[in-house]
This record gives structure tokens, sequence and C-alpha cells, in this order.
């Protein structure tokens, strides 16, 4: 089945929403509602399935994967076209039940009107804290990362991984670079993945950080403490990871931050993407 897509392109967006029910009850539908989004990508949802396809609402073909921990995690994906198959977990049986990583593959047709298949993964990487069990299931996820990766570029013709990687790459990517290199997410064996990710051996892009040039951010993620939203003193954690064609065919990023500290819906802002395929 080939998608019935009518625009020129596809609009891909992904956030964190730091727990679906307080997104909504903080306006997430106004920004979503208006947005033209094809395909949504989740994390931190900590809701219960029904919740999600409730608040969701109608419209929407919705693939969710529940942390087995209750109120943790949680990831989505939900598109306005059936996939043509879905997949939940990353392929390593001590994250089944995370809560992290699902897949969902698209058809849709070229410029010509050939078929390609797109897989799309939501992705939500640990966030971490040194010396602690927490930071080894980081690591151990990030590992997963390195081979799954090249498996998706075999497997379709376009793959793209998105959502909270928790993770600040480059010094571009954090407001305080050196304040924060011996703390998880920046941390230089964390980065050392990214470096990977994007070099020779996978050969993967980083969709925002091309189209939006060797810049100060644009960051996605801000604390909560102090006025860090107010003074832009933020993190870019929230990634399109694309193969290479698909990458070339991204037309615009952009961070949907909130116009104040009072009108976000989460600590995170959304990464709004268009590919015209």
């Amino acid at each position: 089945m080939i998608s019935a897509l009518k625009k020129d392109h596809l609009r891909i967006a992904s956030v964190n929403v730091n727990g679906l029910r307080a997104a909504y009850k903080n306006g997430m539908a106004a920004w979503l509602e208006p947005r033209g989004v094809d395909i949504l990508c989740l994390q931190e949802v900590r809701a219960p399935d029904a919740i999600v396809r409730q608040l969701l609402g109608e419209g929407w073909h919705i693939l969710h994967a529940e942390a087995e921990a209750k109120g943790r995690a949680g990831v989505a994906i939900a598109s306005r076209d059936e996939p043509l198959a879905t997949r939940n977990g990353i392929g390593d049986d001590y994250f089944a039940t995370a809560g992290r990583w699902v897949e969902a593959d698209f058809r849709f047709a070229d410029a010509a009107g050939h078929p390609v298949q797109l897989t799309v993964a939501s992705a939500y990487v640990h966030s971490g804290e040194v010396g602690t069990p927490k930071q080894d299931d980081k690591f151990r996820f990030l590992d997963v990362m390195t081979t799954r990766l090249p498996e998706l570029t075999k497997h379709s013709d376009h793959a793209l991984v998105v959502g909270d990687l928790n993770v600040a790459h480059t010094p571009l990517d954090i407001r305080n670079s050196k304040a924060n290199v011996k703390k998880a997410g920046h941390l230089p064996e964390e980065r050392a993945y990214f470096d990977r990710f994007f070099g020779e051996e996978i050969g993967w892009r980083d969709v925002h950080r091309n189209l939006a040039g060797e810049v100060d951010g644009p960051y996605t993620w801000w604390s909560q403490r102090g006025k860090a939203f107010d003074n832009d003193t933020g993190w870019r954690i929230d990634y399109h990871l694309a193969t290479p064609a698909l990458a070339a065919a991204a037309i615009s990023a952009v961070v949907d931050r909130a116009p104040s500290w009072d009108t976000r819906f989460s600590d995170h802002a959304p990464l709004v993407v268009d590919y015209q395929l």
C-alpha cells in the first residue's frame, strides 16, 4: 500500500512530552492540531495505552510501547497513514520491557511515482548518572544502537531515528560545555558514540545540525532550575538521525520553542522536520 499523501513533503515531529497527560493538560493539543504533522513520535509518554489513544483522538494509527515500570519512559509513533509493519524493541531482550524503542515501516511514492520504503523509530535513550547502573544501561543501549542503525540502513530505502537521545554531541549542542563534560549527557564517552553514528563507520546524518549549520543550538531542552529557559541555557538532545539520502531530502527543521516559560507543555520543545521525498 502506497501512502495517499497529497503534500509535496512529509512532516515528521518528535517531542519528549514529559508525561502525555500533563502535556495535554498544559496545551499540547493547541500545538499539534494546526501543525500538519504526518508522523508524530513521542517519548516519555508515561501513560496507559488507552489514555494515549483517548488523548491523541481519531485519525491516527498508533504504535505505543509502555514501560513495565509504571510512570516511566514509554515511546510512541502516531501516523496519519497506516504502517506496513511495526516492531517493539531495539533487539536486546534486556530492554524488551523498557518502553524506549519502537519502529514502523511506511511506503510512499517518490517524485517519479516509484514506491520507497521508510522506517521510522521513536527512541528514548536513558538519561544516565555517572558511576551508577543507570549509566551502564545507557552505554548498553547506545551499544545496541551501533548495531541497529546499520541494520536499518539495509532494511529500507530510507531510515530515520528520532527522539530524546540524551546526549549533547558537540559544544554547539549545550550552552555550558566545559562545565558539563563530567556529567551524564555530555561525557566524552557518550559523545564518541555519536561520532560513530555520523562518521564513516555507520554514516548516518544529524539532520537538524545539517540544516541549522554551525550555530549554538538550537536547543530542545532546558532545565527546570533557575531561569534556564528564559536565558536559553539549553541542551540540544532531541534528534532526527537519518540515512544519507533521507537527510539530503530534508528541507526544513524547526524547534517549536514556546514563546514563554509558562506556555510550555513540556520541558522539551518539539523538533519538526519536513522531508521532500
